[in-house]
């Protein structure tokens, strides 16, 4: 399962031709099937395990909402800012860029 599967086709004919062989030869089942002779008790049924299920009061639920609905906006108000930083140092860096050009071109002139 974790070894990688290597195409035996180089080309792609539409013939598939499987990596792995099977090395046993599997014979049919001949005859038919015969009962079971050994003495074997009646099956115990395994004891099914009751898991706690989560329960949720009136003030519970308003509590998870509430702290849901906060965790997105204190997400949400931390992107924003980021973009806004963003947006501001690009500005900035364009007027740098205006004024520079400005500069330099003042003085090819002169």
């Amino acid at each position: 399962m974790i070894r990688p599967k290597i195409p035996v086709n180089p080309l792609p004919t539409g013939l598939v031709i499987p990596l792995d062989r099977p090395t046993t030869a599997v014979e049919p089942h001949t005859g038919a099937a015969h009962a079971c002779d050994c003495h074997h008790g009646p099956v115990q049924p395994t004891p099914r395990v009751q898991l706690p299920a989560v329960r949720l009061t009136p003030a519970g639920l308003v509590a998870a909402v509430a702290g849901g609905a906060g965790l997105v906006l204190v997400v949400g108000a931390v992107l924003v800012s980021m973009l806004l930083a963003v947006a501001i140092t690009g500005a900035s860096v364009a007027v740098c860029a205006v004024v520079l050009r400005s500069l330099l071109n003042g003085q090819h002139h002169r």
